[in-house]
């Protein structure tokens, strides 16, 4: 069995990795598959078009024809291939203004990559609209050929995931998938390609969700790789999760969380450690860095590793900063949360009376909070009681971004000399490892 390591950063130390380590670049070529893989499956909400004319984005809307006639309570929006090549060329084609097109990067953390992507446009969204027919039922019309006229697409009914077990979902997803047709920049080219789109129901049929249920796969030295872009709620592989089908997996359907590798993760492949670069569209390889240097000397976000260093003010009283070094010497846990995660909320009475219980010279928890705003963070921390540390990550110290925490809550328990122990536990097994180590 291969072990493998992760790590979960995009800065991911430059001193160590670019200072001391004179990199390779490999890439590997993909072949697209049908279906999820071994992965956890993940669904995208549909949103549909404002009306109101100020929104930044109504220039860039689909304009459509063919809807029918008959329907009522239409709604209008589009799947999503590809965000980052979307907003590029509407800022070239000036339907995004300089000022948006600035605050988007910001707000995403985003360096547009012009080597990469088209000033031409390219057909990155496919149109749907829904409503309601003349029996009540609600119905749904999809732009399979990308022509922005629905009169040639048959007309749906989203499918119902519930209930469905595991060996088939693949099956039951694709059997009510669509191909849909858009275009994207391989090889300098701009190139047509299909991709299987599922729309479901979530809730008790209250909101539409949608996904592409297609991964793809790699191979170095004779093991295949698994990929799959956003978690397949889109095509851009902003964020590219790979998994080593090494037999680690077992007979399992779907692979541990903890087994799946992201953006800037480690992996040792027959002796030789690499880090996940993430696919190139352009290409479309996978990109790997083979890594030189000691393990030990690396910094990750993967239980055995060095914690990537933090700092930050403390939200409540702004004159004393928390910094991992300020830490060294107690058992450290960071909570990542947002006030609109409702888990991460739930979780707070566990954490209260774990820290209360918990001697205070040996251990500490530091929530680190995203995406939220300080007037929301103050109320839910009054009215939850929240007494421990907090951080709020912001464009400055960017602990989210460097710690690549993409969803809520996320938990990282580091140890008193900076090795982080255990990663991403929650409820009585959070309690009964912290009170474990501090016996």
């Amino acid at each position: 069995m291969l072990n493998f390591f992760k790590i979960s950063s995009l800065v991911v130390i430059l001193a160590i990795l670019f200072g001391c380590n004179k990199s390779k670049i490999i890439e590997l070529p993909l072949s697209e598959k049908a279906g999820f893989g071994p992965f956890i499956v993940s669904y995208g909400g549909l949103s549909t078009y404002s009306e109101d004319e100020n929104n930044p984005w109504a220039k860039t809307y689909l304009k459509v024809k063919g809807i029918p006639e008959d329907w009522t309570e239409v709604k209008l929006g589009h799947f999503e291939t590809n965000i980052y090549q979307t907003v590029y060329q509407h800022y070239y084609t000036g339907d995004i203004s300089p000022e948006w097109y600035e605050r988007v990067q910001d707000s995403w953390g985003w360096i547009p990559d012009s080597l990469n992507l088209s000033k031409e446009p390219l057909k990155t969204r496919i149109a749907y609209a829904y409503g309601t027919d003349q029996t009540g039922s609600l119905r749904m019309v999809v732009d399979a050929d990308n022509n922005l006229d629905f009169s040639d697409d048959r007309i749906i009914e989203p499918s119902d995931m519930r209930g469905v077990f595991l060996k088939d979902r693949d099956s039951i997803a694709l059997s009510n998938s669509i191909m849909v047709t858009y275009e994207l920049l391989q090889n300098n080219r701009i190139v047509e390609a299909q991709v299987p789109v599922n729309v479901v129901w979530m809730g008790q049929n209250e909101y539409l969700m949608s996904n592409f249920p297609q991964h793809a796969v790699a191979q170095i030295d004779g093991i295949d790789i698994a990929i799959c872009s956003d978690n397949f709620t889109s095509l851009s592989y902003s964020k590219t999760n790979i998994l080593l089908m090494d037999g680690s997996i077992g007979d399992e359907i779907i692979a541990n969380r903890d087994n799946i590798l992201t953006n800037n993760e480690y992996f040792i492949v027959k002796g030789k450690v690499y880090r996940n670069l993430g696919v190139n569209r352009n290409k479309n390889v996978l990109q790997l860095e083979k890594i030189t240097i000691p393990i030990d000397q690396l910094y990750s976000t993967q239980p055995g590793f060095r914690t990537i260093p933090f700092k930050g003010q403390d939200f409540i009283d702004q004159t004393t900063t928390i910094s991992n070094e300020s830490l060294k010497g107690k058992y450290v846990l960071l909570d990542f949360w947002a006030v609109w995660c409702g888990p991460c909320i739930a979780e707070f009475s566990l954490l209260k009376e774990i820290y209360e219980n918990a001697d205070k010279s040996k251990f500490e928890i530091v929530g680190i909070i995203g995406e939220s705003k300080p007037e929301a963070i103050k109320k839910i921390m009054e009215e939850k009681s929240v007494s421990w540390p907090q951080i709020l990550s912001d464009n400055e110290n960017k602990i989210k971004e460097n710690y690549g925490v993409y969803g809520y809550p996320t938990t990282f328990l580091i140890d008193p000399d900076g090795i982080i122990i255990a990663k991403n536990l929650r409820g009585d097994q959070l309690k009964e490892k912290i009170f474990e180590i501090l016996n």
